[in-house]
């Protein structure tokens, strides 16, 4: 312990290790006859600002379980541990790893892979599903968005969690104690729940995808009012990402962007009442005394009862708390919030630079909506505009780009029709498309290398003088289209790659290239493979989860795009993508909230 003290005092921001955070829920090892740890392959600070896995955390809490937390520990401290043969542990009960019943880690973005192995590795437990066979160790599971498609990481996990995971997560657990352990019994039970996807089931030669009548059907909480979330939450030691309290105001989104995971995996809308956000607004302030309050979904705009809910918040905070702004769609931005969110910078994602691409990707905005955004956000006292777009969308060409230029353009010339105290500063975000599965987009090809570099080229020389650039890199954006996409033969590149030192590969300063190219040149894999155009009637390596969405209407959503068709959103109508036929608030069941 001695030389644990000694690690902590010599690296960097200890206090991401010590654990004893205010108000931090107070686990009890062994309680309700298990104990699951939450385990962010990230930092500290990173984790702490993630609202699902304190939901998660609290599902097991609610049914009386032992429940506590984990973090990636930056590279000084992983060194440190393997140095003293310390175990990674877990924050509140400092228990190691390998004595939880199950590790539960949550996949954010498919950059992090390599950083399970690395938390794995420095607890002490066997990398893959095949060497922990037959011994003494944690059940391994996953949850999170990336699940969407589980199979490059099939090789290292026993379970994985499709969809919501507020109850299914528990649910194996209470399974594992009734069976008195994972044996045949307890994997044979879970595996007929919704939202679990046991790997081993669907080994040997044939895929899952292809195997005949094998479906794994997502989890889905219907009632959003109802369901678990946490007013009590632990103040981060050190400043962390978000440092604010967070509200989820709706889960899934009416708009159906053609590129947009999330929009689809996340659908239908379900919303809180504004009786339930302000109460747990109340509560989450009242227990850790932050002075901002985010009101989070994937489009926080849309919100049926956006007005009364500030309202609501207003009256019922103190008044020194302010509302944090998500990034908003631009045809939803509300002079009101703008009004009573602190004057920072505003985000808008137009995504495209002409309504010709923006009908595309289903992205129903006009530029007059953008310009007027703006013009409202520079009225309510606002002096910085940051501006998302994507680059190497389909059909897109060189007067698209084009068309990124002219916006900033005509949005500076909007605020220097008024003099104003201070001086405009616009940032532009270009990033590099990336074909996801469960999209309109999924059997697109992602762009190759010399193309990224023309169009980032173009825009470098073309925008605007004074306007603030920033691009993703080539390759990175290459592999994350490669593990969204893959199969289950790349589970032996993630582990090559790891063994080379890839690590932290969502960090720019330390994501390691050519560990990762020589990875797959080592097991003879080109990444290229998994970026290609796919057959419309090809079998997908996700084909085997059902997200209820019809697999012909994101065919027919593809085929409108490639025709320049706007669908439009769930608001204006009932578009047929499947929903209604498995959840009761697609059918407005909840509508009333």
């Amino acid at each position: 312990m001695g030389s644990l003290r000694k690690l902590l005092l010599k690296c960097e921001k200890p206090s991401r290790y010590t654990g004893g955070e205010y108000g931090a829920p107070e686990p009890v090892w062994g309680a309700g006859g298990f104990n699951f740890c939450m385990c962010f392959p990230d930092l500290y600070e990173v984790g702490m600002s993630n609202l699902g896995i304190k939901i998660v955390a609290g599902s097991f809490e609610q049914r009386g379980m032992c429940a506590d937390f984990c973090f990636a520990p930056a590279r000084d401290f992983g060194e440190g541990l393997k140095e003293l043969n310390v175990p990674l542990y877990s924050l509140a009960l400092k228990a190691p790893l390998k004595d939880f019943d199950m590790l539960g880690f949550s996949l954010q973005y498919e950059l992090s892979y390599t950083n399970v192995l690395y938390m794995l590795d420095l607890a002490g437990i066997p990398l893959t599903r095949e060497e922990r066979r037959g011994g003494n160790y944690p059940l391994i599971a996953a949850g999170g968005p990336c699940t969407a498609n589980p199979e490059p990481l099939a090789d290292f996990f026993d379970i994985f969690f499709i969809g919501d995971g507020e109850s299914v997560d528990a649910d194996v657990a209470q399974i594992f104690v009734e069976c008195g352990g994972a044996n045949d019994d307890f994997y044979e039970r879970i595996a007929a729940l919704d939202g679990v996807y046991v790997p081993a089931l669907a080994e040997g030669p044939v895929s899952a995808a292809e195997k005949e009548g094998f479906k794994v059907k997502r989890a889905l909480i219907s009632d959003l009012d109802g369901a678990i979330f946490p007013t009590r939450i632990a103040v981060p030691n050190c400043e962390s990402v978000h440092d604010r309290a967070v509200l989820e105001v709706m889960r899934g989104c009416y708009r159906g962007c053609r590129f947009c995971q999330a929009g689809f995996t996340y659908r239908p809308v379900r919303k809180r009442s504004v009786k339930t956000l302000t109460a747990q607004a109340c509560a989450l302030i009242d227990g850790t005394g932050f002075g901002e309050v985010s009101l989070n979904s994937l489009s926080t705009g849309d919100y049926g009862r956006l007005p009364e809910l500030i309202a609501s918040l207003k009256g019922a905070l103190p008044p020194e708390i302010t509302l944090a702004l998500p990034s908003l769609r631009v045809d939803s931005f509300e002079g009101q919030f703008a009004q009573d969110a602190r004057k920072t910078s505003l985000t808008f994602a137009p995504e495209a630079g002409t309504q010709r691409l923006r009908d595309v990707i289903n992205k129903d905005i006009t530029e007059e909506e953008i310009l007027r955004a703006a013009q409202r956000a520079f009225d309510a006292g606002y002096s910085a505009v940051k501006l998302y777009f994507m680059i190497g969308l389909p059909t897109e060409t060189d007067d698209d780009l084009a068309g990124i230029c002219h916006i900033c353009e005509k949005i500076r010339a909007i605020y220097a029709e008024v003099k104003r105290p201070k001086a405009l500063r616009i940032s532009v975000s270009a990033a590099t498309f990336v074909p996801k599965p469960f999209t309109p987009f999924q059997w697109e090809r992602q762009i190759g290398e010399d193309e990224v570099r023309h169009k980032q080229d173009y825009l470098i020389k073309h925008l605007p003088r004074g306007v603030k650039f920033s691009w993703s890199a080539y390759y990175p954006s290459l592999l994350e289209a490669v593990l969204a996409r893959g199969d289950r033969t790349l589970g032996k590149v993630i582990l090559s790659a790891y063994k080379k030192g890839c690590t932290f590969d969502g960090w720019d300063n330390l994501f390691c290239e050519s560990g990762w190219r020589e990875a797959f040149d080592e097991r003879g894999i080109s990444p290229h493979l998994f970026v290609r155009e796919r057959r419309e009637d090809e079998v997908l390596p996700w084909d085997f989860i059902d997200m209820m969405i019809d697999k012909k209407f994101l065919l027919s959503e593809r085929r409108r795009a490639y025709d320049g068709k706007v669908t439009g959103s769930c608001l204006t109508g009932c578009h047929a993508c499947g929903m209604q036929k498995s959840c009761p608030a697609a059918r407005g069941e909840y509508d009333s909230i």
